[in-house]
């Protein structure tokens, strides 16, 4: 058997689901764009989409729920300048996809023709992060089940005080094909699964939670017992340690944060800040900054699309741009922003592989990958030992971001209070409250334990949902105010 380059064996797999089973080929595609293009416009895409997910949940030790999905349909868009006119459908078919043509291109002043060449067809770069599996496929219905029903079981036996355990399992198979007005073609087929675990202890009457799990751009064989293992560990130990929990101090103080997950402070507070957008409108704390110091020495902050198998990874982006690792934040300098086209072409830069969207009913905007922090010097041990009164929080649950001033608010978890260097006790009900470019300058301790998180993170940016990833070594903030209870 002969195989074909990956690019190639992309294109040809979402050519048979997106245009072949609708009576379209390439020679559609173009009449469309020059619909568009027969005004003048900056620039157009198609962005045709098919996604199959399914879902199992358990609760109460029994598998309550299942869901299966299929959704397809078609986004078409013009840019005049500032201005997006876009139209979808769910009906993929010549007529819907000339109408829509139609209808945005008079986003264009009226009278405003072009006359434009052909552009020359051209199947976009991309790159090979992540197999053309379809997950759902990878394994059978009763074969999820003692998944879901493995992990019940496996959290229970964990320990007498397990009250209840709740799981998920979802898997997502999307096929996507964009067609640009300057000719060019691409094509992703994108697996997606995650395994979730949450656990409710029960000790004296008081009840708390916790959570785990993970996944990634690959099929259900990756839940192996070892994984499993790990998620139901991680839920059951945070439920556990939030049972000893005492009411969380207030002040200014030392905040160590750990590795992982907690990355998404990172996310929240520092990286759509850095979203192009924000930034050519001028909105955010960190507008025209590039060159300038905006973090202490030693930080550097990265979007990475290009990770092998990662939840935030993608082979293209969703206007056909190859995924990049960006720079953004270089030993405290701020060295550039993430690009959508648009922002990019406004802001004379280059798109960054960042231009993403909810689905083909959504327009692209510029959004985060994996985003993350490069480690340093410091041992994790060190850095805990360090603090002669503080907080050390391991993990978090929500938070939100003021992206004109940079503020944040973000709930902890998981924390503890340290004390000489030593942990002293668990606390709940702490909440970090900062602005994310004044807690960058504030880093004093870098650990070299730098990690990603566990494949779990869902981004929300003007009402649309992405998956991304993000990432960090344990942390030393200093100054840094704690909203408690106590």
């Amino acid at each position: 058997m002969i195989s074909r380059e990956p690019t190639i064996e992309r294109l040809a797999t979402a050519q048979q689901l997106l245009l072949t089973p609708f009576g379209l080929d390439e020679t559609h595609l173009s009449r469309a764009l020059a619909e568009i293009t027969a005004h003048k416009v900056d620039d157009a895409d198609l962005y045709f989409q098919y996604t199959r997910s399914e879902g199992w949940s358990l609760e109460e030790g029994i598998v309550k729920t299942g869901s299966f999905s299929i959704d397809q349909g078609v986004g078409v868009r013009a840019v005049s300048g500032e201005k997006t006119a876009f139209a979808y459908s769910d009906d993929i078919s010549e007529a819907s996809l000339l109408d829509a043509a139609r209808t945005v291109r008079t986003i264009s002043a009226a009278g405003r023709t072009a006359r434009v060449k052909a552009p020359t067809r051209r199947i976009a770069s991309s790159r090979s992060l992540y197999g053309a599996v379809d997950p759902i496929s990878t394994l059978d219905s009763t074969a999820k089940v003692q998944l879901l029903e493995k992990v019940e079981k496996l959290a229970r036996s964990r320990d007498p005080r397990v009250a209840q355990v709740m799981a998920g399992l979802a898997s997502e198979y999307d096929v996507v094909l964009v067609a640009r007005a300057d000719g060019t073609l691409a094509a992703d087929v994108r697996p997606l699964v995650r395994l979730s675990v949450t656990v409710i202890a029960e000790q004296n009457g008081r009840r708390e939670v916790g959570s785990g799990g993970g996944g990634g751009r690959f099929g259900l064989a990756y839940f192996d017992d070892e994984h499993i293992a790990e998620y139901v560990d991680q839920a059951v130990k945070s439920a556990l340690v939030n049972l000893d929990s005492r009411p969380a101090p207030a002040g200014e103080m030392t905040v160590v944060l750990g590795p992982g997950w907690p990355g998404i402070l990172l996310h929240e507070a520092i990286g759509h800040g850095l979203e192009g957008d924000f930034n050519r409108k001028g909105s955010s704390a960190f507008s025209g900054r590039i060159g300038e110091r905006v973090a202490a020495k030693g930080v550097t902050v990265l979007d990475d699309g290009t990770i092998a198998d990662r939840r935030g990874s993608l082979n293209v982006d969703d206007e056909g741009n190859a995924t990049q690792r960006n720079v953004l934040i270089e030993d405290g300098i701020l060295k550039g922003y993430i690009q959508d086209s648009l922002n990019a072409r406004l802001m004379k830069a280059k798109p960054t592989g960042n231009g993403r969207r909810e689905s083909y009913a959504h327009a692209p905007m510029p959004r985060m990958t994996n985003t993350y922090m490069l480690g340093g010097d410091r041992v994790p041990e060190e850095i805990v030992a360090s603090i002669k009164k503080g907080l050390y929080a391991t993990n978090f649950g929500g938070g939100q971001v003021d992206i004109t001033s940079g503020k944040f608010v973000f709930s902890a978890s998981e924390a503890y209070w340290v004390e000489n260097g030593k942990i002293q006790y668990p606390v709940k009900g702490a909440t970090l409250v900062g602005n994310g470019p004044d807690a960058l300058t504030r880093v004093t301790m870098i650990g070299n334990d730098m990690s990603l998180d566990s494949g779990v993170g869902t981004c929300g940016k003007e009402g649309q949902s992405v998956p991304v990833g993000v990432g960090q070594p344990t942390l030393r903030i200093d100054g840094l105010t704690v909203g408690g209870t106590a």
